[in-house]
C-alpha cells in the first residue's frame, strides 16, 4: 500500500525492476509507489512512465499513487482529473505534509469526486523540525534533536476534521503514536471516512533500537549499535507504550492495513553521522519474518495479520478484497506460501532490493516466504523449494 520504487530520479537506490523483485521475494504481489520521485508523479506523463516502465521490468503489479500538490510543494493542487484518467489510484505528498490547510480542505474534496483516497503524511513541519528520532529519553541520552509524537497528532486532528467538513477520504499514512490510534478510533465512531495504516518497524521496534538496544516485541536481537543510522526513518520509532497502542490497533481494526513503507537507500546515503543520514527503512524482504513476531509472542493471531496485509489495503484503495476486482472461479491466482516457522538470519548482502539500509541485519526472524504467484504465474521461488 505504500513502497518507494525510486524510479525514475532516484535508480542509484531502487529501479522498478530490483524493487517489485525486492517485493516479491517479501511475499507482496502488487504495490503502491509513492510519487515523490525525480520528477514526482504530479503529471500523465510520468505516471504512464511508471506504468510503462512497471508492464516492461515488473515482477508484480504496480498502482502509482499520484502527487496532491504540483511538485509536492504544497502550494498548488495537482491536476487531479487528469492523474485520475492516467491510473493513478491514490494521491500523496508522501514525506511532504499539505501544511495549508484550505489546500487540503479542496483536495479532500476534489478526491471525493473522483472516488479516491488522499493518503497524508500526517506531521506538523514546525514542530517537528530538526527532529532525527523521536523526542524522549533516548535522545536526550544519544544528544540527538526529537520530534515529539504532537507533531503527528496535531495535523492526523487537523485532517480528520477536514474529512469530517468535506466527506472525503482520508488515510494515515505510517501512524506511529497511541494519540493519532486514539484518534483514529474517535473519527471512526463519528462515521468520518478515515483508515490508516501501520508499518512493521513501528509495530515491532521502538527507539531504544536507536541506543542499540534491540528490545521488545520484535525479533531476536544482533550485537548492539548505537547511532546506527538505519534505523532513521520518518516518522521515528516510538516508545513501547506507542508500539502496545499499535498493536492493539491493529487487532481491533482501528489499523486498517500494514503498510512496509519500504524505503531504500544506497549505502553511501547511510554511512554518515546520524543527523545527516535520510529517513528510510528497507522494508519488502523483511516484513513478514518480523510481523510474525507478533503471532508468535502471541500479540496478534495470523488470520489478523493476513488480513491486514492483503484485504486491508485493498479496502483501503475502495477496491473489492482481490484489490483487483471481482474474484471469479477458475481465473489466475495472486497467491503466497510461507512457513511461519522457518528461522533465518538477515544478511543485506542476499537482499535482491539495492537498498541495504535496515536495522534488522544480523537478526534472526521466524517465518520466511517460499514462494509467490501473480496471475497464475511464479514471481520468486525460494532457492530450498523443488518445483515439479
Amino acid at each position: 500500500l505504500h513502497a518507494h520504487l525510486r524510479e525514475p530520479g532516484h535508480e542509484e537506490k531502487e529501479t522498478i525492476a530490483t524493487g517489485t523483485r525486492a517485493a516479491a521475494k517479501g511475499g507482496f504481489t502488487t504495490v503502491c509507489c509513492m510519487p515523490n520521485t525525480e520528477p514526482p508523479l504530479d503529471t500523465r506523463a510520468t505516471v504512464e512512465f511508471v506504468r510503462r516502465g512497471a508492464a516492461e521490468q515488473g515482477t508484480v503489479r504496480v498502482l502509482p499513487i499520484g502527487c496532491i500538490t504540483q511538485g509536492r510543494k504544497g502550494q498548488e493542487l495537482a491536476e487531479m482529473g487528469e492523474l485520475a484518467e492516467a491510473g493513478v489510484v491514490a494521491f500523496s505528498d508522501d514525506g511532504s505534509p499539505v501544511a495549508n490547510a484550505r489546500l487540503m480542505r479542496n483536495a479532500l474534496a476534489y478526491g471525493k469526486t473522483l472516488g479516491l483516497p488522499l493518503i497524508e503524511h500526517c506531521e506538523d513541519p514546525v514542530l517537528s523540525e530538526g527532529g532525527v528520532m523521536n523526542e524522549g529519553w533516548v535522545a536526550t541520552r544519544l544528544g540527538l534533536r526529537g520530534a515529539p509524537a504532537a507533531a503527528e497528532e496535531i495535523m492526523v486532528a487537523r485532517d480528520i476534521f477536514l474529512a469530517e467538513l468535506t466527506g472525503g477520504r482520508l488515510h494515515i499514512a505510517h501512524a506511529s503514536t497511541a494519540g493519532t490510534v486514539e484518534l483514529v478510533r474517535r473519527a471512526k465512531e463519528k462515521g468520518v471516512r478515515v483508515t490508516a495504516e501501520a508499518t512493521p518497524h513501528h509495530l515491532t521496534m521502538t527507539e531504544e533500537w536507536v541506543l542499540g538496544h534491540k528490545t521488545g516485541t520484535g525479533p531476536s536481537s544482533a550485537a548492539p549499535l548505537a547511532y546506527d543510522t538505519s534505523t532513521k526513518v520518518n516518522p521515528p520509532l516510538r516508545s513501547s507504550r506507542d508500539v502496545r497502542a499499535l498493536v492493539q490497533g491493529l487487532r481491533e481494526g482501528v489499523i486498517d492495513a500494514i503498510a512496509t513503507d519500504h524505503a531504500p537507500h544506497s549505502q553511501l546515503d547511510k554511512l554518515c553521522e546520524y543527523d545527516m543520514a535520510p529517513f528510510g527503512i528497507s522494508v519488502f524482504e523483511t516484513a513478514l519474518g518480523s510481523l510474525l513476531s507478533l503471532v508468535h509472542a502471541g500479540l496478534l493471531d495470523l488470520p489478523t495479520l493476513i488480513a491486514r496485509l492483503t484485504v486491508g489495503p485493498a479496502h483501503v484503495l475502495g477496491r473489492k478484497a482481490d484489490g483487483l476486482g471481482s474474484l471469479r472461479v477458475g481465473a489466475p491466482a495472486d497467491a503466497v506460501v510461507f512457513n511461519p516457522d522457518e528461522e533465518w538470519t538477515v544478511d543485506v548482502e542476499r537482499f535482491v532490493s539495492r537498498g541495504k539500509n535496515t536495522p534488522l541485519h544480523g537478526c534472526t526472524l521466524k517465518g520466511r516466504v517460499k514462494l509467490t504467484l501473480v496471475g497464475g504465474a511464479i514471481a520468486y521461488v525460494d532457492e530450498g523449494v523443488q518445483l515439479g
